[in-house]
Parts: C-alpha cells; sequence; structure tokens
C-alpha cells in the first residue's frame, strides 16, 4: 500500500471512530510506529486531522463522542491495570463517589467482595455492577439519563450532588492536559463533573494516556483540582513530571 493510500485509510478510520491511535494502525498496516507519525504529521500538516499525544482527532470534531461500548474498547487492558491500581484508594468503610465513564465502570466491577462502602453514583452502568455487592450501600442519583453515556444530568443530579459531602470522588475525562485542563464533549456531563468535584475531599482522576493532550469543547476542571491522577504507563515520565510539579501526583499503573 503506498503512502496516501494508507492515509486516506487513516483519515477514514478516524473520521468513523473519532480517533486513532499509533500503535494500533502500526498493527492494521504492518508498518512502524514512526511510519504511521508520519503520516499523521502529513494529515495534520494538510488540516485533516489533528495530532494529540499517541495518535490523532479529525479536525473539526473536538465535540465528538463515540458510544459506550466503542470507549470501551479502546485501550482495555490500560484501563484495567488503572482499575486495578484505584483499588488502593478505596476508603475502608468510607463514601465514595463514582463518575460516569469506562475506566470507573472496571473500578465498579473490580470492588472487592469483602469491601464495606459507601456508593453515590449517576451512572447506570456503574450501579449494575455494584447493585448486588454485598457489602456496598449504593446510592444512585437521578436526573435525565443520556444515552451516549448512561449517565444522569441536569438539575435532579446537580442537586443531590450539592448535598453530598464524599471521601473521594473517581472522575473520568474525556481529554486531560496542562494547558486545556479537564475537557468532555457535553455541557451538561461537565456541569455534573465539577458538581462530584466539589462534592469530594480527594479527587482521583483515572484516565488512560490515550486522552493525555485532547481537548473537547466542555471544560469541567483543571489537573490542580485532582490529587491523584491515575493512568498508564503510556504517559511519559517527562509528562508525569509535569503535570506533577502543578501539585497532582500521577501513578503509571
Amino acid at each position: 500500500m503506498y503512502a496516501p493510500e494508507r492515509q486516506q485509510e487513516i483519515l477514514r478510520l478516524a473520521q468513523e471512530s473519532g480517533r486513532v491511535d499509533v500503535l494500533s494502525l502500526a498493527e492494521e498496516f504492518q508498518v512502524t510506529a514512526e511510519t504511521v507519525r508520519r503520516d499523521l504529521k502529513a494529515l495534520d500538516r494538510a488540516g485533516l486531522l489533528r495530532r494529540v499525544h499517541g495518535g490523532a482527532i479529525p479536525v473539526g470534531r473536538l465535540d465528538f463522542e463515540p458510544d459506550l461500548a466503542e470507549r470501551d474498547a479502546v485501550a482495555a487492558d490500560e484501563k484495567d491495570r488503572i482499575a486495578q491500581a484505584a483499588l488502593a484508594e478505596l476508603p475502608s468503610d468510607g463514601n465514595v463517589i463514582i463518575d460516569a465513564g469506562t475506566t470507573t465502570a472496571r473500578l465498579a466491577a473490580a470492588v472487592p467482595v469483602d469491601a464495606t462502602l459507601t456508593v453515590v453514583t449517576h451512572a447506570l452502568p456503574v450501579a449494575a455492577r455494584l447493585a448486588d455487592h454485598p457489602g456496598i450501600a449504593l446510592h444512585l442519583v437521578g436526573g435525565r439519563v443520556r444515552h451516549r453515556t448512561r449517565a444522569a444530568v441536569d438539575a435532579w443530579a446537580l442537586g443531590s450532588y450539592g448535598e453530598i459531602s464524599a471521601d473521594v470522588v473517581f472522575l473520568a475525562t474525556n481529554g486531560f492536559a496542562p494547558d486545556s485542563g479537564l475537557t468532555t464533549p457535553d455541557l451538561a456531563e461537565a456541569a455534573v463533573k465539577r458538581a462530584v468535584i466539589k462534592a469530594a475531599r480527594r479527587v482521583v482522576l483515572l484516565a488512560d494516556s490515550g486522552k493525555f493532550g485532547q481537548r473537547h469543547f466542555a471544560r469541567f476542571g483543571d489537573l490542580t483540582d485532582v490529587d491523584l491522577l491515575i493512568t498508564d504507563t503510556g504517559l511519559s515520565p517527562d509528562d508525569a513530571r509535569s503535570i506533577e510539579s502543578r501539585g497532582t501526583e500521577v501513578v503509571r499503573a
């Protein structure tokens, strides 16, 4: 396959899924990662893609939001490692908020059977994973449910979180970066995320490295709002040190 043909296919994949990553493309086309990076650089120069950490997204689609199944399939191994590392942050006999997200849902699924916790969530996938847990006192926050994320938003959700003081929130995001902060495509989701940050004494962000450098339409916070970022080893040591210099602890699982 010639480079222009490969680049056209990369553009098609990016437009279909909302993002592409270097390693997956290298495997798909049986070329080196450096070849893929050159392709992405050429597409970026042409104004067709915007390069982000580890890959690229289509230009003009900063507010693109894949559905839940598509997002859950991205970086699955990394999300599992992040979820396992996050178990160490569960308080003993405490109360936590679990935000809507594919990595936070994996955390919910991994909560040990002998754990004793009060959990508050506005995410149906999280609630479904914890509903039968014998040691969990589960509180489901209501509101309008967004089909893309299966998460409750708007006034009911915001009002509920305004009455809560949790030990820790396990937060999800679509993008994070030192300059653009924490971002997500939807304004209603962003409002709930701001509310859960305010409702907890400690903020633990669970985000795979593919989200580093991504910027979406709605900003809901800054990395300085985060006490601990749990990510994967795809985040470079230099980027981790840059984040830590701003006061956020980083764990690369």
